[in-house]
């Protein structure tokens, strides 16, 4: 007998300008799962966002949003922001995820807690981190994965200021080239950082050109998942960390 496709509810919370997150989750969607987005706000739509934007975001009141995605009683929760947590360290991060996972009864992913954990399962410790955020949040990420025993020794930002929907807009090919800019003989794994950055379309290019492993915000979320509820690799899932599921 064939499982239910939509046996296992998963809700995504997302961040209310974000276009990509929810075209990535749906592209790798684990088999048996449903997806079901809930917007994240309290943020500028007009504002640049740099750190104290982030760090709003991810200090706001998120007690409706959780009571709003709890009605589709779901197994787990994704908390699709990464530079929302990034912002206020690891520490945060966690407490966050616990928050998340009291209050919905479901077992709680967030983007950079992900990301920590498909580098450790790469077994990297020196990384190269890529992403479209300003400065700042940047020295933020890598003190975050400092704190978590990973080393940052390259960094590339796209070199410009991006608003809320810019960095949403990045092609594919730009991120390619950004990636590659942090690709220097001691880095074990390159992270592409950012929910709406279209980083899952380039997985495959990335290591191929590089041979390294390459871990993506909305990539790792869905292994942390797959991981979490014994799933196997879902159809559309890029890259060599899914082979250590």
């Amino acid at each position: 007998m064939t499982a239910d496709p939509r046996a296992i509810k998963v809700g995504v919370l997302v961040p209310y300008t974000n276009t990509n997150l929810e075209p990535d989750i749906m592209l790798m969607r684990p088999e048996g799962c449903s997806l079901h987005f809930e917007r994240l706000g309290d943020y500028d739509i007009d504002a640049i966002p740099g750190s104290d934007q982030m760090a709003r975001l991810g200090a706001a009141d998120i007690t409706e949003t959780l009571r709003l995605i709890s009605g589709i009683r779901p197994r787990a929760v994704l908390y699709g922001c990464t530079s929302a947590t990034l912002t206020h360290g690891a520490g945060f991060d966690r407490e966050l995820a616990a928050q998340i996972g009291a209050r919905s009864g479901a077992v709680s992913l967030t983007a950079a807690g992900s990301l920590v954990l498909a580098i450790r399962v790469l077994g990297a410790a020196k990384v190269g981190f890529s992403s479209p955020y300003l400065g700042e949040i940047n020295d933020q990420a890598a003190a975050f994965l400092a704190d978590e025993g990973i080393a940052t020794v390259a960094r590339a930002d796209i070199g410009r200021e991006l608003g809320n929907y810019g960095q949403g807009e990045l092609t594919p090919d730009e991120i390619f080239a950004l990636a590659m800019r942090v690709n220097v003989p001691e880095v074990e794994a390159i992270v592409l950082s950012c929910t709406d950055m279209r980083s899952v379309e380039t997985v495959d290019r990335i290591e191929a050109a590089t041979g390294k492993p390459v871990v993506t915000s909305n990539q790792a979320m869905v292994f942390a998942l797959c991981r979490a509820l014994g799933l196997p690799r879902p159809p559309g899932a890029p890259g060599r960390l899914f082979e250590r599921l």
